[in-house]
């Protein structure tokens, strides 16, 4: 992707691409030049960089989602920049462009590892491998060092996916339902087993035009994005509008929807409906009254439903008596191997994430930790948080200073708590200078790490957990 589109344009691309606004890296032109390798295996592209003084470590990039007929390239770091600092101190940087598109999970595992067996094999094995990646690549780097422990020492999932294939696709199903349910009960929308998704798309869109133009079709659009806990902020460039500015949050979220969300939900589903042979999403037994009570939205809900003159408990209640969608087993289970959280760390992983995030949101983080102590392994977890709307919408030196900090952390043996902080890792990125103050928009950012306010993921599911009987 180029720099310098504005903020909405470019979350559009990212919504097609899901590929955490990535840009294929380039070495600088620096002497002496980094060695380079390039290829296929299986199918899948490859591009690896070496500089000539290699300290023997390597950052394994796994980019995100490309949707199916869109250029699928080879990407070996997040950003020609963050590749150049890398290369600068003496790290190998590789990356596969996964030997298919869509919900590419099982093959970019697969291909990835290849992809390490390789440079083993052509360039030597590393003293140490980090696993990277942003989007559904962070939920690749979290499933490479869950299924492979002993090939990775460390890894840095960045606005991923990190709730698992099954929440994730389930949260989706919520807010789907929820505005057909509500704006559109007799239409001829989708919601799983989708047949035609670019017509199911393009109705969605309109159904949601028309809902926006009146205070009680705002309302309901809300309370739709509510069950997602999409946030009140889309555009990065833009301060986030006051929690009680209900109103502006409201079109925030009904942005995210049309522009972003809406192809996954009413389209990109049909993708992995046909990868996961069949439905693997339910809301059988799903209380939305429930879900709204937990949800980061829920005062905004109330404000527009009063405003509107509408009943919120009637609709709840509309939404409770509806929830009948069952999944199918086998969908089910390609989806927890392709990927759910068992929770069980072996090295150390430190997190990212914008707050307004709008297509991953935040409180996947919240599922993943909850995974992660269940299992005992919380020592070995950290997750730092961006104040900024946007999907991966960090800048090179926030994106500079997480890996810093793993560095660290497998440098040392321990966490470096004082480093960690907000203002400790604002004053880390503010340091490395104007050059990597720049975010995925290409306009200049201020650090703006800061301590989330922690809210659960509304749809959890981990690797203990059952799905209804189909």
């Amino acid at each position: 992707m180029t720099r310098g589109r504005p903020a909405a344009a470019l979350l559009l691309v990212c919504a097609v691409a899901l590929a955490g606004c990535s840009i294929a890296s380039r070495p600088s032109t620096s002497v002496p030049q980094p060695r380079t390798l390039s290829g296929t295996l299986d199918k899948a592209a490859y591009a690896i960089e070496v500089p000539a003084r290699w300290n023997g470590a390597l950052f394994l990039y796994s980019h995100g989602y490309v949707a199916p007929g869109q250029a699928n390239g080879a990407v070996d770091a997040p950003g020609p920049d963050v590749a150049s600092w890398l290369l600068g101190r003496g790290y190998a940087v590789a990356g596969s462009s996964y030997s298919s598109t869509g919900w590419a999970v099982e093959d970019a595992l697969k291909d990835q590892v290849a992809l390490l067996d390789f440079f083993a094999a052509h360039v030597g094995k590393p003293k140490r491998t980090i696993a990277w990646g942003h989007s559904l690549g962070g939920m690749i780097t979290a499933g490479l060092v869950q299924l492979y422990p002993d090939r990775f020492a460390g890894a840095i999932p960045m606005c991923g996916v990190l709730a698992g294939s099954v929440a994730t696709w389930n949260q989706a199903l919520d807010g789907a339902y929820a505005f057909k349910t509500l704006l559109a009960p007799g239409s001829n929308l989708q919601l799983v087993h989708i047949s035609q998704p670019a017509a199911n798309l393009q109705l969605a869109g309109q159904l949601a035009a028309s809902a926006g133009s009146t205070p009680a079709g705002q309302a309901r659009l809300a309370l739709a994005a509510a069950v997602g806990d999409l946030p009140g902020w889309f555009d990065p460039a833009a301060p986030e509008p006051a929690p009680d500015d209900y109103p502006a949050r409201a079109a925030a979220q009904a942005l995210w929807n049309t522009r972003v969300d809406f192809a996954y939900a009413f389209a990109g589903r049909a993708e992995v409906e046909q990868r996961a042979g069949g439905n693997p999403s339910w809301n059988l037994g799903v209380d939305y009254r429930r879900l709204l009570q937990q949800s980061i939205d829920r005062d905004e809900v109330v404000g527009l439903y009063r405003v509107a003159g509408l009943d919120l408990d009637r609709d709840l209640a509309a939404l409770n008596a509806g929830a009948t969608i069952r999944p199918d087993a086998a969908a089910v289970a390609y989806l927890r191997r392709n990927f759910v959280f068992d929770g069980r760390l072996a090295v150390p992983v430190l997190t990212m994430h914008t707050a307004g995030d709008g297509l991953v949101v935040p409180e996947q983080e919240d599922a993943y930790a909850a995974a992660v102590k269940a299992s005992g392994s919380m020592s070995l977890l950290r997750q730092l948080f961006v104040h900024r709307a946007g999907h991966c919408a960090f800048t090179e030196a926030e994106t500079i200073s997480a890996a810093q900090e793993l560095v660290q952390r497998l440098d040392h043996g321990s966490w470096d708590e004082a480093a960690l902080d907000p203002a400790a890792l604002n004053r880390r990125a503010a340091a490395l200078g104007d050059r990597y103050a720049v975010a995925f928009t290409g306009a200049a950012a201020s650090p703006a790490f800061y301590r989330w306010p922690a809210a659960p993921f509304l749809r959890p599911f981990d690797a203990n957990a059952q799905p209804p009987a189909a």
